[in-house]
């Protein structure tokens, strides 16, 4: 496709543990999709026992690919976006997750919004976050046309309805290295979303949103998509808050502690 939209300024960022067909099955889709749509430069971080080389073998040969051996069965999230940030050499990057969709031009809108420096974080989406159902998911998958997913919310399940903050956010590099970048006392899935949203905002950094939804490629959950224990749940909970209560000053002070841990 030789009318790509130039984002060789940004770097999608991915973080992976196959746990399933369909979690590699998207990613898959989803690189797919961003490099028909986009001139941009894409980097997965993928975490395993050991290196079968599948991935990196499937992967279009453009994409930066790194290893990490990782016997844990729980993928830590925010500890390997921060080692995903480290390896980003562009002015703005999108932290994003393995199976979502969103239309480009909600994407631009949100690398414009940066490049003008309107913002310093942007959500590409911001009306409702969509699972696909498998049946729908398959006729995408059959197709590769965004119009099989925009003709079929109204038979789409909601996910974390009212105001879903998850799946993907573009950021100036620079500020989000400032914010702290992710908070590795989350551990697993949930919650760092709308924890680092608050930090943001704490901080004085401006955060924008994007009309339009969120279209994630429907999967099986197992232990590194859904909150792995009641404990771990509240730890997470108690972490959100303690957080929402620091000032300013507070905040930043604890954001210089985070690369010592």
């Amino acid at each position: 496709m030789d009318n790509k939209t130039d984002l060789q300024d940004v770097t999608f960022l991915f973080r992976l543990k196959v746990d399933s067909i369909e979690r590699l099955e998207n990613i898959l889709m989803v690189i797919d999709f961003i490099s028909h749509h986009f001139d941009t430069n894409i980097y997965v971080l993928e975490a395993a026992n050991y290196n079968n080389s599948i991935v990196r073998k499937l992967l279009p040969q453009k994409v930066s690919y790194h290893f990490v051996e990782d016997y844990d069965p729980i993928l830590h999230q925010t500890k390997y976006i921060n080692k995903a940030v480290e390896n980003c050499r562009t002015p703005y990057l999108a932290v994003w997750d393995t199976d979502v969709i969103i239309d480009p031009g909600q994407i631009m809108m949100s690398v414009e919004w940066l490049r003008q420096d309107e913002a310093d974080f942007v959500s590409p989406y911001k009306d409702k976050a969509l699972d696909t159902t498998h049946i729908i998911r398959e006729l995408y998958f059959k197709t590769r046309d965004l119009r099989i997913l925009k003709d079929n919310k109204g038979k789409m399940k909601e996910l974390y309805a009212p105001n879903p903050v998850g799946g993907g956010f573009f950021a100036n590099r620079d500020k989000y290295v400032q914010s702290g970048i992710e908070n590795e006392y989350f551990y697993g899935w949930g919650r760092a979303d709308g924890e680092r949203i608050n930090r943001w905002k704490i901080l004085g950094h401006r955060y924008k949103r994007v009309s339009g939804p969120l279209f994630h490629l429907t999967h099986g959950r197992g232990i590194s998509s859904k909150f792995h224990s009641p404990r771990q749940d509240d730890i997470k909970f108690s972490e959100v808050l303690r957080i929402y209560t620091m000032s300013k000053g507070e905040l930043e002070e604890e954001v210089k502690t985070w690369g010592d841990n």
